[in-house]
């Protein structure tokens, strides 16, 4: 049996069928526009989602049932979580591997790899990191939501060295999904069109195609632009859905539909995890 079907089984036998608001006409305009692209093809997943903000794993399946989305629910892991290393990790996995989600590892920062092994990941039914940890050129460690901890003293060296920091992520890192992409901190964020110029683009989607990752639409940050995916979907990139919650509402992947619809995306151009439910 194939986790996929395993997952429709159990949501099934847990609260009814995984699509039961098919049984009754929704007036909801975002459950009716997840009902639409099902009904086309499309797995509708969210594989970037935390139980954060007092978010339970009971309360993500009601809302999984109620929506049709799927869930991939991943942990954080780094320096300063409280996941870091492999006992940490193995503990976490122990607690969830049996709810009926893909289960993730957000690797955060650059030294998540040396934290924990290959075999504890294999665990898990994928990994993603994004390049919103890292060192600059000038040995200062920047986290770039947090505004006290960036340093833009020019941008467009500040661009040049983010997009080299985001290839040597690409190729030296164990993950399958690119998240958070073309994040800029709130210091540069409304020239964004401007620094993500087409040679950068190129550099980052080429980067993906080459290290077979696929490519978050994240729909926390409504990033990337739909410039950047059409570009992306025209070299073969592979996309998935994240809402990375930061507290305990999920939404409709609002961004995610959005862009399907204006991108021209298909079935087809989706990454899912595959494998059986252990």
């Amino acid at each position: 049996m194939s986790k996929t079907t395993f997952l429709f089984a159990v949501l099934f036998l847990i609260g009814g069928s995984f699509t039961c608001h098919h049984c009754t006409v929704t007036s909801d305009p975002y459950i009716r526009a997840i009902d639409s692209l099902r009904q086309e093809g499309f797995e509708v997943t969210d594989l970037h989602a935390h139980l954060k903000g007092g978010l339970t794993m009971e309360q993500l399946l009601e809302h999984s049932r109620k929506t049709g989305i799927r869930y991939g629910v991943a942990i954080n892991c780094g320096i300063g979580f409280p996941v870091y290393n492999d006992s940490s990790l193995r503990a976490y996995y122990n607690q969830v591997k049996d709810y009926p989600v893909y289960h993730a590892v957000q690797g955060e920062g650059r030294e998540w790899t040396s934290l924990v092994s290959k075999e504890t990941l294999s665990l898990f039914d994928y990994t993603f990191t994004d390049a919103m940890t890292y060192t600059d050129a000038r040995g200062r460690r920047m986290r770039l939501w947090m505004p006290g901890e960036v340093f833009v003293d020019d941008p467009q060296e500040f661009m040049d060295y983010l997009v080299g920091k985001i290839e040597e992520i690409l190729s030296s890192e164990p993950i399958r999904i690119y998240v958070n992409p073309t994040y800029l901190p709130e210091v540069i964020r409304d020239r964004y069109d401007e620094l993500w110029t087409p040679e950068r683009m190129d550099r980052l989607i080429n980067a993906l195609v080459k290290n077979h990752i696929a490519l978050e639409i994240n729909c926390a940050n409504n990033i990337p632009s739909a410039t950047f995916i059409k570009r992306a979907k025209n070299a073969g990139v592979k996309f998935t859905l994240g809402t990375n919650n930061s507290g305990a509402v999920l939404g409709y992947l609002e961004y995610g539909v959005k862009m399907i619809r204006e991108c021209g995306l298909t079935p087809s151009d989706f990454w899912v995890p595959e494998g059986t439910v252990r």
